[in-house]
């Protein structure tokens, strides 16, 4: 299955369209290059019921359609929640990077974490810049997320990507490769969240690279469906 989306390709303040077809859906967890601050949010995890991975990085698989960038996603109950990552494309020959969202189910994700990376939508923002524009940068550019709980907008989790894992060694690790496979769209981990894991009505998100002076923010509202049986 594949999908293709609509997204801007920011060059350094010169925007272009591009088409990005998606033949496959990766979210990379535990990617910290910190063992403290990876086994902090695998600790965050269990607190809620959720076991530890069986390998760190580990990737799971999710649907190519579950990509989105609509301003809304429907998810089934109220336990589900956001997290900022950033997110790989590889078309034509070469690889972009954004932000978006992993959201997860939560209750589903204390008894299989690949499924709940099916259950629902990845928003992810329309905007993207060149990965080679960054990669010399790349320890100090910053993610940042705000979830809207209780009517309240507040920070829910931020750090720069110094914490993670480098870009070629997460590609190497996940696929053997020097390069992303074509029409892949991967997420590349998360940071604790400010406050714990919680659910909110809205997420919003960024990436700031403070090198270049610029960002690229989106966001999206969380409809709560009925469980009714």
């Amino acid at each position: 299955m594949t999908t293709t989306i609509a997204l801007t390709l920011d060059a350094r303040g010169a925007t272009t369209p591009l088409t990005v077809t998606i033949t496959q859906g990766v979210i990379a967890g535990w990617t910290g290059r910190d063992p403290v601050a990876r086994d902090h949010h695998i600790a965050e995890l269990a607190a809620i019921g959720i076991a530890p991975p069986v390998s760190t990085p580990i990737y799971y698989r999710c649907g190519a359609r579950r990509f989105t960038t609509d301003g809304a996603i429907e998810c089934t109950g109220e336990e589900s929640s956001g997290e900022v990552e950033f997110c790989l494309f590889a078309t034509d020959g070469k690889t972009y990077v954004g932000v978006g969202s992993d959201h997860t189910d939560r209750k589903v994700e204390t008894y299989n974490i690949t499924v709940s990376k099916q259950m629902c939508d990845k928003p992810v923002a329309a905007t993207v810049w060149d990965l080679a524009e960054v990669e010399g940068h790349w320890d100090q550019i910053i993610l940042r997320s705000w979830a809207t709980i209780d009517g309240s907008r507040v920070l829910y989790q931020e750090g720069t990507l110094s914490g993670m894992l480098p870009v070629a060694e997460l590609i190497r690790l996940g696929f053997n490769a020097a390069t992303l496979p074509e029409g892949t769209a991967m997420f590349g981990g998360t940071f604790a969240a400010k406050g714990g894991i919680r659910p909110a009505t809205r997420f919003d998100y960024e990436i700031e690279d403070p090198i270049l002076k610029r960002r690229i923010a989106s966001g999206y509202d969380i409809v709560t469906l009925p469980v009714v049986g």
